[in-house]
């Protein structure tokens, strides 16, 4: 479904994602962890158009995003960190204006918006303020944006990041819940989040791939403590 092919990003001189390679299949879950300042959110803002790579490219069902932007915004659904939403609206009228622009058919409107409220749970908050809601329900809608338009692809960076257990645990169950049908690409530091949802795990560090295999390879590749494996492999990588 995506195909990274030799990715680079430089600003001022400085490499950011340091020649990438990596494939994601239909139906995988990927964990794309890191530490902060790993190249993980340069990364997606390349995959799904927003920024273009000094060298490389990315290949999405077979379409280069260079030559094909539209096309493949049309697959993507995207919650990029700290996801911008208009604080004054109200979340259905929210729903309805991302519906708007995602081009779904006036027929077929209603039918998206009441499902995302239905998968997210959102009843409770659809004629609240966006600005009034918690931070749980703020990621809620971050989601519901991100899959309005029932996308092939789900890229979600940092998805329960400043959220608290409780939150943490129902936004991971949901991304559980989606999954069965779309391929997911969750960029985190939490290792904990690639155990509970992911299928496979990449790790980059200074924009290097360092680590792809299985979370039950990464476990096993030291004493079983996860974190502790991480940290020796991405320290490893700037020795």
């Amino acid at each position: 479904m995506i195909e990274i092919k030799n990715l680079c990003k430089n600003y001022d001189g400085v490499t950011v994602v340091d020649d990438l390679n990596l494939k994601i299949n239909k139906g995988e879950v990927l964990g794309f962890l890191g530490p902060n300042g790993a190249g993980k959110s340069t990364t997606m803002k390349m995959v799904t158009g927003f920024i273009e790579p000094s060298s490389g490219e990315v290949n999405v069902k077979n379409l280069t995003i260079k030559e094909n932007p539209m096309e493949v915004k049309k697959l993507i659904g995207y919650l990029p960190e700290g996801a911008p939403q208009y604080g004054e609206m109200i979340v259905k009228d929210f729903l309805s204006f991302i519906a708007k622009i995602r081009g779904i058919e006036k027929n077929k409107m209603n039918a998206a918006i009441t499902s995302v409220i239905d998968n997210l749970s959102l009843h409770d908050v659809v004629n609240k303020r966006l600005e009034h809601l918690s931070k749980g329900f703020k990621r809620r809608v971050g989601i519901a944006q991100a899959i309005i338009h029932d996308p092939e692809i789900l890229i979600m960076d940092e998805p329960t990041d400043g959220l608290d257990p409780n939150q943490k645990y129902d936004v991971r169950e949901l991304i559980k819940k989606i999954s069965k049908n779309k391929t997911i690409v969750i960029s985190t530091h939490i290792l904990e989040e690639v155990e509970a949802v992911c299928t496979r795990a990449a790790i980059i560090s200074k924009g290097k791939l360092l680590f792809n295999d299985t979370p039950k390879k990464l476990k096993e590749s030291g004493d079983g403590n996860l974190d502790d494996i991480f940290r020796t492999i991405t320290m490893g990588s700037s020795s």
